[in-house]
């Protein structure tokens, strides 16, 4: 019965959206057959204008974000959740009551359905909206759904429906393969939450998850909390470079790209001081973890975590994590004495190499070497220009195109998101995705997908449309000035953009397992898999043109880009390999033999080569130990993945309609319903020619050359 997880980049428009403003009145008649607005405008346009001031209405009724009306004021985030928690005791006693069938795993859909349309969107909600009263209403309805979600997972009556029905083997046998994952994967959910223990165990089992629930929370918030110090603290010449109040000076990150060293060594020493509190909150998040873990039957909260992924077992990841740096290791060496080279010419009296030096000294190698200064880029990628790029990529793989709409009333939570509708050339609406992408006061500083509203095939036969959410934290265009992205910027929309292509693409019956609902590991293929793309020339070529003269981007500085890209990237990816490390350490074997921070130090040490920094304690500024709790080695793992799709798939033609067409097919489609190694193993092109077994990671070409992702 879990909820959705959430996952922590104007050139000519493509043939089909040529039609502009002028084409979708020709194309009216159809768009209305198959029950499509025609209200759209170009999505490229839509993206480099500020949006339009909707028209001053006294009296019009609110519709209540995301179109739900009673969402129109924080108080009905209480009355969706009690209609919510009405149905949930309906579909309850339905399923208890229904004979063992096909019937039960739609139940047990659309109960998940139930509950995860108030959670998802609440989760959403409590960290993005910019008024206190709603992200504080959010917050109690994630609440309250997550402990009803808990003790659902415990309530044998309910396992007794499911049970009967996978007990049974002919009924079993006389399942769609779809509907009998869906059967096992809520069988799992009772499972790991300890359905199989007496009264009181469930019990314990469902306080401790709350109290997860509840830690988790409040480790989020702290690890995003800015730090407040004296001024008189830091040397007066560097005060500038940070935000003043008063007597204090905030710092609220580790400013990795400034140039001066000692602002990027203030804002590393501050901004990572140990919080007492947040050090107490993440030793007892792990400890209830653990907990919970051995609680309902696993030596660690890896194992219990780590069950239905690729990986399977935290033993093949720490292998996986092991080989991998072992084959970075005299790169990374090379990488980091380049590093302290350019430290050395820049600032002879301070040559160390230091953990706030990497970021800034690799970027001014690239742009030494490689003329890459952003100022440079920037002009070719205008965020329309980027948006118009996805489009027709999209529309050249998948006969999809990408339309702006204009939200209603009090749709939206801020007046500069925008509202896309995603469309296919033959079936119509697929889905929309809110694009929450500029910077305000109070919004997380992170990119990420949230899904909103899962997919799913109805009782009437209509389809549940996907509803998905992308943020990021791009500049405000200005009067003059489109918002201009970075490199990295635009390949970060790229990432984001996977993902939700992933949650449109998906049909699967059950919204249990629509889009992004399948094991970590896998989840981020697509998004990577984007990365890619965005680093091809020939897709770059299609839309990189100037904003103000409409040239392209010439060949060599694409070419330059991608090379550049190759620097330090050893360096880069050892540095996720000591935090993917750090966090299976972390949710391995307990009590730990030390404390969270001398076990930070060790492993700096061994897996990333610079020095531990004394009075620092980088790991309670670790968020993603709260989504991706055992599972941050996803990223490194999808990355290897995502390298075979693209080499055997994608990278002799990127725009082949055929293998498009095939990788959805067989891998967005099914979103988790289906095991993610057959979907690898069954992908585009020949993936059933070479031998590969992820179940024991000797990925040959991945390791040959982990870092050949950065050059195409």
């Amino acid at each position: 019965m879990l909820c959705a997880r959430r996952l922590s980049s104007l050139g000519a428009p493509a043939a089909a959206l040529r039609l502009g403003r002028a084409g979708l009145g020709s194309l009216a008649a159809g768009l209305r057959a198959r029950g499509v607005s025609t209200s759209w405008s170009p999505v490229g346009a839509a993206f480099n204008v500020k949006p339009q001031g909707r028209r001053l209405d006294l009296f019009g009724e609110r519709r209540g974000l995301f179109g739900v009306p009673e969402l129109h004021a924080p108080e009905g985030f209480r009355v969706a959740q009690e209609n919510a928690l009405r149905k949930t005791d309906e579909l309850v006693a339905r399923a208890r009551s229904t004979p063992p069938g096909p019937q039960t795993v739609l139940i047990f859909d659309e109960l998940s359905d139930a509950l995860c349309r108030v959670a998802d969107l609440a989760d959403f909600v409590k960290i993005a909206h910019p008024e206190p009263a709603f992200r504080e209403a959010a917050e109690e309805a994630c609440r309250s759904i997550g402990t009803v979600v808990e003790k659902l997972n415990t309530d044998v009556e309910l396992y007794q429906s499911l049970q009967k029905l996978l007990a049974d083997e002919k009924l079993v046998d006389s399942l769609d393969p779809e509907t009998r994952r869906v059967a096992e994967l809520f069988m799992f959910d009772f499972e790991i939450s300890g359905i199989h223990l007496d009264k009181e165990k469930r019990k314990r089992a469902v306080d401790l998850n709350v109290k997860i629930l509840d830690l988790s929370s409040t480790f989020l918030m702290g690890a995003n909390f800015p730090t407040k110090i004296e001024k008189h603290l830091l040397p007066e010449h560097i005060h500038q470079n940070f935000v003043l109040a008063g007597d204090h000076v905030i710092i609220d990150g580790l400013h990795a790209e400034t140039p001066d060293d000692l602002v990027r060594e203030a804002a590393y020493k501050v901004f990572l001081y140990p919080n007492a509190g947040q050090l107490r909150c993440l030793e007892e998040l792990l400890s209830s973890r653990d907990l919970l873990a051995k609680l309902v039957g696993y030596s660690t909260y890896s194992h219990r975590a780590l069950q239905g992924t690729i990986a399977k077992n935290p033993e093949t990841v720490m292998e996986f994590l092991e080989k991998l740096s072992h084959k970075l290791s005299e790169r990374t060496i090379k990488d980091f004495e380049m590093i302290r080279g350019m430290k050395m010419k820049l600032n002879p009296q301070n040559s160390e190499l230091m953990p706030w030096d990497p970021p800034y000294y690799s970027g001014v190698i690239r742009a030494e070497r490689y003329n890459i200064e952003p100022s440079l880029y920037c002009p070719f990628f205008s965020l329309g220009a980027c948006m118009e790029g996805l489009n027709i990529l999209f529309n050249k793989l998948f006969g999809i195109s990408l339309y702006a709409e204009q939200p209603e009333k009090g749709e939206v939570w801020c007046e500069d998101v925008r509202k896309l509708a995603v469309v296919h050339e033959s079936e119509g609406l697929l889905g929309y995705i809110y694009c929450d992408f500029f910077q305000r006061a109070d919004k997380p500083y992170q990119d990420c997908h949230f899904t909103i509203r899962g997919g799913r095939l109805k009782e009437d036969g209509n389809y549940q449309l996907p509803v998905v959410v992308l943020m990021l934290n791009l500049p405000h265009s200005s009067r003059n000035l489109p918002t201009l992205l970075t490199p990295g910027m635009m390949e970060n929309l790229f990432h984001e953009m996977g993902h939700a292509m992933h949650s449109m693409l998906g049909r699967t019956r059950y919204q249990h397992v629509t889009g992004t609902r399948c094991p970590t590991d896998f989840a981020e293929v697509p998004s990577i898999l984007m990365e890619y793309f965005a680093n091809d020339y020939r897709v770059v070529n299609q839309f990189a043109r100037h904003y103000q003269t409409g040239q392209s981007m010439p060949k060599h500085m694409v070419s330059r880009l991608c090379e550049s890209k190759k620097i330090c990237a050893a360096a880069d990816m050892q540095l996720q390999v000591f935090y993917a490390t750090l966090d299976q350490i972390y949710h391995g074997k307990h009590p730990l033999r030390r404390s969270t921070t001398d076990i930070l130090k060790e492993t700096q040490e061994k897996f990333y080569g610079l020095p531990y920094v004394p009075n620092t304690a980088w790991q309670l500024r670790f968020s993603h130990l709260v989504g991706y709790g055992a599972k941050y080695y996803s990223y490194l793992m999808s990355r290897a993945v995502a390298s075979m799709v693209w080499k055997e798939c994608f990278l002799q033609d990127p725009f082949n309609r055929a293998t498009g067409e095939r990788y959805r097919r067989e891998m967005l489609a099914h979103g988790g319903g289906r095991e993610p190694m057959l979907m690898v193993q069954g992908s585009p092109r020949h993936m059933k020619g070479p031998n590969m077994d992820f179940s024991r990671p000797h990925l040959s070409s991945f390791y040959s050359d982990p870092t050949s992702h950065k050059a195409f």
